[in-house]
């Protein structure tokens, strides 16, 4: 009898030990599972700013070069692309977007280094509560941003930089640039790090407050210094395009101008292929800044339309204002416009209303056209492609623009706000002089950062490797000194 009895009370105890632990598994959350439609969207994006590269901005730059040159821009940006991918997946996703602990304000850490940790089943927030995608897409999404800002930047000072030097350069700069910036900008914990702790301070007694507010404020220190500033850059502009332009013209000055600049005619060899890369620039733009989103939904509609109208706004802008200086209306300045437009609306696409960035647009076009011919003549420096005058001025421009149309009187979404209503993402009160502050602030730490980084970094490639190829080399085009090839062959 007894031996017969003890099963049964084994298993009622087996039975009390699991209704005993109901109670914990039921408080244990369930893993977050991404929406297969944002994730598809997300995949498509990030494809689409690749085609934004390669082979759009290599045409778009190959064909403003002379027939000489044109090969060399090609690979200067495939190259690029291939060692930037490789620094990312080693290093550059793991300090842009993990807690960098004492210098997490700047940097992040390595605690992601050769993507350590990261598997399918690995989410990555989005910006709503709740709303998650697969962390390999968003590295891959982050990846793709990576790979054109410093390809951006070799536009500056085409046809006359060493190949050699150059890629040292943008390991340097990728390393000590792009990535603390990126960081700076974008890192934070997402809407559900927020929920918890702002949860909790909404209920806590009064002898709790304290202790609750310190746990909602470390979960808001958990980001990047320029985040925590509440400046405002939805797809890059300060990251990608301010940085890259003002990198540019640092660039320009320290190599120093082309042999014969303001002497000979230095005409572009195809504004066909420039138009093409254009086009495809512009397709490759609604990824870069609809697929900044990270989801599918009503705010990444709302970017790729202010995406589409800012574009025809600022190429509408520059082609009247050089109709009306030179004359005439080009095909090249009409898409460099286009391009100006894209990266104004760049910060503000998922912020502003459509008509907001209509104005935008019409501002940057004019505005950039007015750097690119009489501001950079009265100069006179040789930035070869108009890398600053396009991209550091029309990222400013947008920068600064955000700040404004962000406002919800003029049609934009308003500011996000994941504490008041904990779990729910609310519209917080504008306030154009603290939100102007916050955009004029990220404005001058990335000039500051990225303008004397790059020009350090000049001069370390510039002394191991020298910048910039012989006269020789220069005068017979860098297709054939520097890759023993030529772009046409006839």
């Amino acid at each position: 009898m007894k031996s017969s009895s003890l099963p049964f009370r084994l298993g009622v105890a087996a039975a009390a030990l699991a209704m005993m632990a109901l109670p914990a598994l039921a408080q244990t959350a369930p893993a977050p599972v991404p929406n297969k439609g944002d994730t598809a969207w997300m995949l498509v994006s990030t494809a689409l700013v690749l085609f934004m590269t390669i082979p759009g901005l290599a045409l778009f730059y190959g064909g403003l070069v002379r027939t000489k040159n044109m090969l060399s821009v090609l690979t200067q940006v495939f190259a690029i692309v291939c060692i930037v991918s490789l620094i990312w997946v080693t290093y550059g996703y793991s300090l842009a977007f993990t807690n960098g602990g004492a210098l997490n304000d700047y940097i992040g850490g390595f605690s992601k280094a050769f993507l350590a940790g990261i598997t399918p089943e690995s989410v990555a927030a989005t910006f709503s509560n709740g709303v998650y995608i697969p962390e390999f897409t968003y590295v891959a999404f982050q990846m793709t941003f990576a790979c054109i800002t410093p390809a951006l930047i070799v536009g500056a000072f085409a046809e006359r930089v060493k190949f050699s030097a150059l890629i040292l350069f943008t390991v340097l700069w990728v390393t000590f640039i792009y990535l603390p910036i990126a960081h700076m900008v974008w890192y934070w914990g997402g809407p559900d790090s927020l929920a918890g702790p702002a949860k909790a301070l909404a209920e806590a007694a009064a002898p709790a407050k304290a202790a609750a507010q310190a746990e909602l404020d470390k979960a808001v220190a958990d980001a990047g210094i320029i985040f925590q500033w509440g400046a405002l850059d939805f797809a890059g502009g300060t990251v990608v395009h301010i940085n890259a332009g003002i990198a540019g013209l640092v660039g320009c000055y320290v190599i120093g101008k082309r042999i014969g600049y303001g002497k000979e005619l230095m005409a572009p060899h195809s504004l066909t292929l420039t138009m093409v890369g254009a086009a495809m620039l512009w397709v490759g733009w609604f990824g870069f800044n609809a697929g900044s989103n990270l989801e599918a939904n009503g705010v990444a509609a709302l970017a790729l339309i202010n995406t589409f109208v800012a574009a025809a706004a600022a190429g509408v802008a520059w082609l009247f204002a050089e109709w009306a200086v030179k004359g005439k209306p080009s095909l090249l300045g009409m898409v460099s416009g286009v391009v100006a437009g894209l990266v104004a609306v760049t910060p503000a696409s998922g912020w502003g209303g459509p008509m907001g960035c209509i104005i935008l647009g019409l501002v940057a076009g004019a505005v950039c056209f007015l750097f690119c011919t009489i501001v950079k003549n009265a100069i006179g420096y040789d930035d070869s492609l108009d890398v600053f005058g396009i991209h550091c001025v029309g990222g400013i421009i947008g920068a600064l623009g955000t700040g404004i149309l962000v406002n919800t009187a003029l049609g934009g979404v308003g500011a996000p706000d994941y504490i008041t209503k904990p779990g729910y993402l609310s519209v917080a009160t504008y306030d154009i002089g603290a939100q102007m502050l916050a955009q004029v602030k990220a404005v001058g730490l990335t000039l500051v950062w990225s303008g004397v980084g790059s020009f350090i970094l000049f001069k370390i490639a510039d002394a191991i490797l020298g910048l910039r190829v012989s006269p020789d080399k220069e005068r017979e085009g860098l297709d054939i000194a520097e890759h023993g090839e030529r772009s046409y062959n006839y």
